[in-house]
């Protein structure tokens, strides 16, 4: 019989992370990073299934969703992403806005926002890694509001982007500085609707949290093997160590032997390695790729004024221009989607 491939996900469309500080500065509009997955499926000739994964059996090759009972495979390919874990690592609060999933902070943030206020808000970002410092600048300058917010920016006792190059640490300091938007180098806690930060204690009236994802349950609980904090472990070729049947790539997944941080970055160049081995499986030959992280890789962090921060190694560089060549990536990855599902 013929193969069959099913798509499963909960909504038609992705919303690609990358844009969504530029929505909140006004610099994108909110539908603008929006990827068609309805639209891939169909012109790739897969059956889109909308439902979320709640537990899998990798014995019995099968996935149990929410909505739709049981869907079988002979193979699987997960890249469900991270999970927030912002309550649970801050404290639950209603003012807490997790990134994490990245659909749901966009249209929590659009509601928050949208409330009728007298004054502007005062807004605290938690995570001092690439997305918070995006996300301190984009709140700051939103377009969302008549007037700029007060911006406190908790990076957490690692400090403000860690494991980048002193001279973009710098020159995000510098900015952030400019901007009046405070840094504070502590760890966070909410207790009682209040902000607890070294000897700081305050209480904003918005608190977003940009502090990396945790693992889903279900790999952990369906047998699969994962590593210390719950991420499926895979090796070089994106197979799962205990279940070469599934692969796993994205912020659900952690090579086991070499170190392949979660981001964005790495993500997009793990898929079509992973896609090739799939192929290779399925027909019957040996897997080949693996994805080999360079030694640096580009970063582009928008200021949210028109310039944006470049970081390649130890080089930084600050200016319009690499603000203009961050709008030109985002905006040509998204157009590639677009004419792949335009096909359909």
């Amino acid at each position: 019989p013929a193969n069959r491939a099913v798509l499963l996900t909960p909504e038609p469309v992705l919303r690609y992370s990358g844009m969504v500080p530029g929505w909140i500065s006004g610099e994108h509009t909110r539908d603008e990073g929006l990827v068609d997955l309805a639209g891939l499926a169909k012109a790739a000739g897969v059956e889109l299934v909308l439902d979320r994964c709640v537990a899998m059996d990798p014995i019995a090759r099968s996935v149990l969703t929410r909505e739709h009972g049981l869907l079988g495979f002979d193979y699987a390919s997960v890249d469900v992403g991270g999970v927030g874990r912002a309550a649970k690592l801050l404290g639950d609060d209603p003012k807490l806005i997790d990134v994490r999933p990245i659909g749901a902070f966009v249209d929590q943030l659009a509601l928050e926002f949208a409330q009728p206020r007298v004054k502007a808000p005062r807004i605290a970002v938690i995570g001092g890694g690439a997305g918070g410092v995006e996300l301190a600048f984009a709140l700051r300058n939103t377009s969302m509001l008549n007037h700029a917010p007060d911006v406190t920016f908790i990076t957490g006792k690692a400090g403000l982007l860690p494991g980048f190059a002193t001279a973009v640490t710098r020159k995000a300091t510098e900015e952030l500085e400019r901007q009046d938007i405070e840094i504070i180098t502590e760890n966070a806690v909410m207790e009682n609707g209040e902000v607890k930060a070294g000897s700081r204690t305050f209480a904003p009236d918005v608190l977003v949290a940009a502090i990396g994802s945790g693992a889903p349950d279900w790999p952990r609980a369906g047998g699969l093997e994962v590593d210390s904090g719950g991420f499926i472990a895979v090796d070089r070729y994106q197979s799962s160590l205990s279940h070469p049947h599934i692969f796993a790539a994205g912020d659900c997944a952690q090579r086991v032997d070499a170190q392949v941080p979660h981001s964005g970055v790495h993500a997009v160049h793990t898929g079509p390695v992973l896609a090739a081995n799939l192929r290779a499986v399925l027909s019957g030959q040996a897997m080949r790729r693996s994805y080999k992280p360079r030694p640096h890789s580009l970063y582009l962090l928008s200021t949210g004024q028109g310039e944006a921060i470049l970081s390649y190694g130890r080089l930084a560089v600050q200016g319009r221009w690499v603000s203009r060549l961050k709008a030109w990536i985002d905006k040509r990855w998204i157009a590639t989607y677009a004419a792949l599902s335009a096909g359909a």
